[in-house]
């Protein structure tokens, strides 16, 4: 059974570098640990293959790790992301077979993001883009962003959107008052990250973003990021009031993808398959933040047919990605 992962990491020098200092250090911090997850980072090529290989994963699909350029002066943002596209680009290049590609973008700067978008899909062929979360509070419903969802659109590829830290008003007044590292997991992966990302679909959902771009398709990680739960409860919000051409839920069900990415629960499975079915559910195991080898027993096992297991093993990344 061929395997494809969506949400796969990667750290280029210029990223380590810059925003991606922090992480570097953090990381070696931890030891032994930090200085392997640092190492699987910066590689993409033969021993992350390997480690493929190993694990059961036929193809990663690469993006650049969080916090990607969002959080940016335009300033930086362009050519960080002009950097870390054609150091993928190359890795690509190298084992097509192998890897694909999600364009990080400059979203400080969308007409200059839509123009780095259709580069890298065009010119190398990329899969669609990465953006993690909101840039300095801005979220992609607003007007602001319409370059950048015109081009994807237009372009027929989806925008990954990936989970990054809450505003800073919003983590000093739900995440503060409590012991530093405890602060930062309960507004990181404890919590915030998914809660955040679930919170900017339902934007894009109220801000009419799939009303103006129909064809529009967004993948989000971690079997929804607490969406499928509430996925019926958000049509108390009635179209009268929404003024929205679909309930909530159509376009949960029908312009968004997800992806596994590390969340190996069999119960939050079910209830994402009960809501959206196996034709929106795409395999990903978050490398290096998640383990390969557990993503692809857990995907072994799920209690789905056969079909349903290709499916969700590459049939649907193949058919939204073109792969």
């Amino acid at each position: 059974m061929r395997t494809v992962t969506l949400e796969e990491h990667f750290a280029s020098p210029g990223f380590l570098e810059g925003p991606g200092r922090e992480l570097k250090e953090r990381a070696l911090r931890l030891g032994e640990r930090g200085v392997t997850l640092f190492d699987q980072l910066s590689e993409i090529g033969e021993l992350r293959i390997a480690a493929m290989d190993e694990a059961g994963v036929d193809m990663q699909v690469l993006s650049l790790t969080s916090p990607g350029t969002e959080q940016l002066e335009a300033a930086d943002a362009l050519p960080l992301a002009r950097e870390s596209n054609d150091f993928l680009a190359a890795a690509v290049k190298r084992n097509p077979e192998r890897f694909g590609g999600f364009a990080a973008l400059p979203t400080a700067v969308p007409e200059q993001a839509a123009e780095e978008l259709e580069r890298m899909v065009r010119g190398h062929g990329f899969k669609g883009a990465v953006i993690n979360g909101h840039n300095r509070g801005r979220y992609l419903d607003d007007q602001f962003y319409r370059p950048i969802l015109e081009c994807a659109e237009a372009l027929g590829v989806p925008i990954y959107l990936h989970p990054t830290q809450p505003p800073k008003p919003v983590i000093e007044a739900s995440y503060g008052g409590f012991a530093p590292m405890v602060g930062d997991m309960l507004a990181g992966p404890g919590w915030g990250w998914h809660i955040e990302t679930a919170v900017h679909v339902i934007r894009l959902i109220l801000g009419g973003v799939f009303d103006r771009y129909q064809r529009l398709q967004v993948i989000v990680g971690h079997l929804g990021e607490g969406l499928p739960f509430m996925l019926e409860r958000l049509d108390v919000m009635p179209q009268a009031v929404t003024k929205l051409d679909r309930p909530i839920s159509a376009y949960l069900r029908e312009n968004v993808h997800y992806t596994i990415s590390g969340f190996n629960f069999t119960p939050s499975f079910l209830n994402l398959l009960l809501e959206v079915g196996a034709e929106r559910i795409m395999f990903s195991a978050d490398h290096p933040y998640g383990s390969m080898a557990r993503a692809r027993s857990f995907l072994d096992q799920l209690p789905v047919s056969a079909a349903d297991r290709e499916r969700i093993a590459h049939g649907n990344a193949e058919r939204l990605l073109g792969l």
